[in-house]
């Protein structure tokens, strides 16, 4: 039990386990749930649901808050996508991805070895987003939303082990700017984090006073611009005053499809997350996966070929759909339909004659998820990132935050596509204010306008199959929302061909092997999720297992 104060108002924010069992970290709650993966950034959020505020005041004020405590991902220098689905009306994403300075061409990056330097960072949109997100459902003032954030970077906060490795790790990693070692190493890196130590980050918390009173425009314009171009400019960065001032986060529509009789929502270009999901589920229908199990080898062949075909529609078609013309096909019942009749239920497809036109060559995980529900039952997934872990790894001197290396999610070589996985594709190639493809994926599956499961995770390319796994253990495999999140999962991208699984379950890697398919092993990323029983409306938190992180409730 943690106390937090918002503005005058002292709250103390209490987690029911959901059972008593210690290995058990789900938390069953009545009136609102937070999951994230700091256990500060969560409190916060209950903290401001108790005291009235929505589940978007909520994520206004995790989202602050992680990029304090959870530096690696959390972030006012990065970008991301929140899908919003209110108690009475349509669900609504506020995106807010980073996009390209107006000095590249399709070329700038086609030689580029080196992601951490100024040349590779976008222009930032989580500031804009969450303010965008907070005059559109916000009731509590933004500046007492930013005040825990100011509170922690200022006062610092204590570092469990995983932040205490996360620190010592980075700090010691070629790259990076001395600021960023002066500001995320003890002694400047002269010494070596341990647990129990405080991490005081006063800049950031001068930035976040200013960004408290003056809005998003005070980041984009003004003191804290100027800082940010002269950073730039130090470094030979692409990004100008222009830049900044002249970026804008969107509402946009969500991607909706429908899988088992639930409505299914995800981000819509410039992420590729809600169409391959919509995709994937669409094909996974022709095939009866609660009959076979989830740890069944047949299961796993069906969703790795769903996924590996999914993925081809991704490079092919899918980038800024302000830039690109995006098939709407990609999610019609119909090419599913078609998709699934090339599916070999005894064999596993090669993923090179699959390319159809796409010319082969021979030639991160730093995103993080939090989950939100509020008394009303309104529902946040939101994913946001700096790409790296730690983004640049560059920090604004002056301003205190890190910012981060999105340019490297463009498509960096046209025409170069490889059997190891780099794709050369055109949708994604870089331009001007264009936006690079992501993979970020926050999810809510709703039944009867209600929401049931809240979703997303970090990972790269693997997002979008860990949130299938995630929902397919749901509605096909019945587990509860703690054992859904907890399960092995798997991925496939189509290249590099290879399928790759969590676990070590060898009798089913041989009968995998058996059909064909190459199968590797990886761990994939966190999946901080709510599952909302449709029985007796209370909302059940799981943290994810693979990671340090925290369900909060009351």
């Amino acid at each position: 039990m943690r106390a937090w104060v918002i503005g005058l108002v002292v709250t103390v924010v209490p987690c029911v386990p959901a059972a008593a069992e210690e290995k058990s970290r789900a938390v069953t709650a009545k009136n609102g749930m937070i999951v994230c993966v700091s256990p500060e950034a969560a409190d916060v959020g209950v903290a401001v649901l108790k005291q009235g505020g929505t589940a978007v005041d909520a994520a206004v004020a995790v989202a602050f808050a992680m990029a304090v405590t959870y530096p690696a991902a959390g972030n006012i220098g990065g970008g991301g996508f929140m899908l919003v689905h209110p108690s009475k009306g349509a669900p609504v994403v506020f995106e807010y991805r980073e996009t390209a300075p107006a000095a590249v061409t399709r070329d700038t990056f086609a030689k580029t070895t080196d992601w951490h330097d100024n040349k590779a960072v976008g222009v930032p949109g989580t500031v804009r987003g969450l303010e965008l997100a907070h005059k559109r459902f916000g009731k509590l003032a933004w500046k007492a939303l930013i005040e825990p954030a100011v509170r922690l970077a200022d006062d610092g906060f204590v570092l469990d082990a995983p932040m205490v490795k996360s620190l010592n790790d980075a700090v010691k990693r070629k790259g990076g700017s001395d600021e960023f070692r002066r500001l995320f190493g003890k002694d400047g890196g002269k010494a070596t984090w341990k647990v129990g130590d405080r991490l005081v980050q006063n800049d950031l918390a001068r930035t976040l006073r200013a960004v408290a009173k003056g809005g998003a425009d005070a980041f984009y314009t003004g003191n804290l611009a100027e800082l940010f171009v002269a950073e730039m400019k130090a470094g030979s960065g692409f990004i100008t005053a222009k830049d900044l001032a002249g970026y804008r986060a969107n509402e946009r529509k969500p991607i909706h499809g429908t899988y088992r009789g639930y409505d299914v929502y995800g981000p819509p270009p410039p992420s590729s997350g809600g169409i391959a999901l919509v995709e994937m589920l669409n094909t996974l229908e022709h095939f009866d996966l609660a009959t076979m199990g989830p740890e069944s080898a047949e299961a796993r062949h069906i969703m790795a070929e769903a996924m590996r075909r999914a993925y081809v529609d991704r490079a092919k078609f899918v980038g800024d759909a302000d830039f690109v013309r995006v098939p709407e096909f990609l999610t019609s019942k119909d090419h599913a339909k078609k998709l699934a009749a090339t599916i070999d239920r005894t064999k596993a497809t090669p993923s090179e004659p699959l390319a159809d036109g796409i010319i082969l060559s021979t030639e991160g995980d730093s995103t993080t998820h939090f989950s939100i529900i509020d008394s009303a039952g309104m529902a946040v997934a939101n994913t946001y990132t700096l790409e790296d872990s730690y983004g640049s790894r560059i920090v604004v001197r002056g301003a205190g935050y890190i910012l981060n290396n999105e340019m490297g999610d463009f498509n960096a070589r046209p025409g170069v596509t490889t059997k190891k996985g780099r794709i050369g594709t055109d949708p994604n190639l870089v331009a001007p204010g264009k936006r690079m493809l992501s993979s970020q994926s926050p999810t809510i599956i709703a039944k009867d306008g209600k929401p049931l499961l809240v979703t997303g995770s970090p990972g790269g390319r693997t997002i979008i199959n860990t949130v299938l796994c995630v929902a397919t253990n749901v509605i096909d495999f019945q587990l509860d929302i703690q054992s859904a999140v907890d399960a092995p999962r798997q991925h496939h991208q189509w290249l590099p061909d290879e399928l790759k699984l969590e676990g070590k379950n060898e009798e089913l890697r041989a009968k995998l092997a058996a059909l064909g398919h190459k199968v590797g092993t990886h761990k994939q990323g966190d999946a901080h999720s709510i599952w909302i029983d449709p029985k007796t409306g209370l909302y059940h938190g799981a943290a994810d297992r693979r990671i340090n992180g925290k369900a909060a409730g009351y």
